[in-house]
């Protein structure tokens, strides 16, 4: 007697499957798919969790690709983060004699530790202007998945 059903993802399994997260032109964010497959408890902040409510209720074995809207990829584009940095700040942060061009991402020490990126979008003698937005924020993403195993 064979027995058909899989187990379902729960909110707290412990899963092994392959992710991947790409732009909507197919580009690769990050993908499990040519390594080790990623293992992971739900619910433990291992995965977004716009990601893992597209997992919840999947049969073992599903391989299924998801659209996700901005909001639940990497947020919508936010003005407030499009900010002017004086060119003391920005040779403070920068390697001796480093020259920059418009779309660089550049990365900064933040206050209290830490580092951020921003992408360069225009530069002059006094000041320059970054984006600190994730170079995603705004876009739809794809998600695939396969589910190897749920334990």
């Amino acid at each position: 007697m064979s027995n058909s059903s899989h187990p379902l993802v729960t909110e707290s399994s412990y899963l092994t499957l392959h992710y991947r997260l790409t732009s909507m032109a197919g580009e690769d964010i990050v993908s499990t798919f040519q390594d080790t497959p990623a293992t992971l408890q739900l619910g433990h902040g291992q995965l977004a969790p716009p990601l893992e409510a597209c997992l919840l209720g999947l049969p073992e074995g599903t391989h299924q690709t998801f659209e996700l809207p901005p909001e639940q990829a990497f947020g919508p584009r936010n003005p407030d983060l499009i900010q002017r940095v004086s060119r003391a700040t920005l040779d403070e942060n920068s390697a001796p004699g480093e020259a920059y061009a418009v779309g660089d991402l550049v990365d900064f020490a933040a206050p209290g530790g830490g580092r951020f990126a921003g992408i360069l979008r225009e530069i002059n003698d006094n000041d320059a202007l970054f984006d600190f937005n994730h170079p995603l924020a705004g876009q739809q993403v794809k998600f695939e998945v396969k589910i190897i195993g749920i334990l």
